[in-house]
């Protein structure tokens, strides 16, 4: 099967994809620094295709220090934190206005998202960035994602975006990450240094010759290299996603990917879904359990989500995001599920219709306490 095919064909059976864009692509390496306007035309181009064939695109990019730096007059090579946060503010304005205008061209509402590694390792804001992302792309909005350099620490920086990609696109549970810079895939060896290292096309297991591959970044502005590209292929192939390695130095790099260029596919497992289910019956200790009634148990065993009105006991303490056991009257456990209340909010609003709750709890929150998405059912088999 041919290379532009085989491409084609996962791009297409992919529905929600994240896009990552390195700075040297959308970032001018001369002595202008400025931003890469036709480059990033032709990108807008490719996402435009991408939206009319159906599919959710979230953009992650960098670029902001890069620009910020250029027009501060700070060498790279000697930025200071506080140097880069500040070049950051500088540039990230310049970066989400460029998108706004490019994107809203053909008719597309952007929307500038800010993360710290925090926002991903804390329950609380990872679920409040996912859910976030999540609506946006419900209405049709394409997210502009970066990190929060000007306010983020060492200690909580994520340091590259293929990191900050890969953590989106298990906050999504996206189909496929697509990390563009300026290589187009893993080699066995780095070709700028041996001519005799080969283009890798498939990896579906990540093995340690792998590690040993990958080497640092190749630009003064890129933070990543190989090596954080593989790790951001750890992460995304743990959570059922596929990612693709591959040049973006065409103008219009999605459309070339789809006539032939080659890239290196990381292919996992499982889906993201069925990765998600797993990690949920088989990863996560739960800190409490919500009794259900006959007629909520007959809707799980159905697919349903579990609704308030059909709760009828919320035993422990725990809060919101985290993992539960569902139960029937008689004890007997149906499930485990992420819920979307604390157990006080859940025993407030137990036995009550969802259109009740904002006037209970003072707020609108999610109109179902477990959704289907976030429940596995074990005791029938089913997932």
């Amino acid at each position: 099967m041919k290379l532009s095919t085989i491409t084609s064909e996962r791009l297409m059976q992919s529905s929600r994809v994240v896009l990552k864009i390195g700075s040297a692509l959308c970032v001018d390496q001369g002595m202008g620094g400025g931003i890469r306007h036709q480059w990033l035309e032709g990108l807008c181009a490719d996402v435009v295709d991408m939206r009319k064939a159906g599919k959710q695109i979230v953009i992650v990019s960098s670029g902001a220090i890069s620009l910020g730096l250029k027009q501060l007059g700070i060498d790279p090579m000697h930025a200071r934190l506080e140097d880069s946060q500040a070049a950051a503010a500088v540039g990230q304005i310049q970066l989400a206005h460029a998108y706004h205008k490019m994107l809203g061209a053909h008719d597309i509402v952007a929307a500038q998202i800010l993360l710290t590694l925090d926002n991903s390792e804390n329950r609380r804001r990872y679920l409040n960035a996912s859910n976030t992302l999540l609506a946006l792309l419900q209405k049709n909005v394409v997210p502009v994602v970066n990190e929060n350099d000007t306010v983020a620490t060492q200690e909580i920086r994520y340091g590259d975006n293929d990191r900050l990609a890969a953590r989106i696109a298990q906050m999504v549970s996206a189909d496929c990450l697509i990390l563009l810079s300026d290589v187009d895939g893993l080699y066995t060896a780095d070709p700028s240094v041996d001519p005799n290292g080969k283009h890798i096309l498939e990896i579906d297991e990540l093995s340690d010759k792998h590690w040993k591959m990958a080497g640092g970044a190749r630009s003064t502005h890129s933070s990543g290299g190989m090596r954080t590209k593989v790790e951001a292929a750890r992460i995304v192939m743990g959570a059922g996603c596929q990612m693709l390695i591959a040049s973006g130095c065409m103008e219009r790099p999605i459309q070339a990917l789809q006539n032939g260029a080659r890239g290196t596919w990381f292919l996992p497992s499982s889906t993201p879904q069925a990765s998600r289910k797993q990690w949920i019956s088989g990863s996560l200790k739960p800190q409490g359990s919500i009794t259900v009634d006959d007629g909520a148990k007959a809707a799980l065993a159905l697919g349903r989500s579990l609704l308030p009105v059909g709760v009828i006991g919320v035993t422990g303490k725990f809060e919101r995001g985290v993992a539960v056991y569902i139960k029937d009257q008689s004890g007997v456990e149906l499930g485990r599920g992420l819920v979307a209340y604390s157990s006080d909010a859940a025993r407030s609003i137990m036995g009550l219709r969802s259109d009740v709750i904002e006037n209970i709890l003072g707020y609108r929150g999610r109109n179902e306490l477990v959704h289907r998405d976030n429940l596995v059912l074990i005791s029938n088999g089913s997932n």
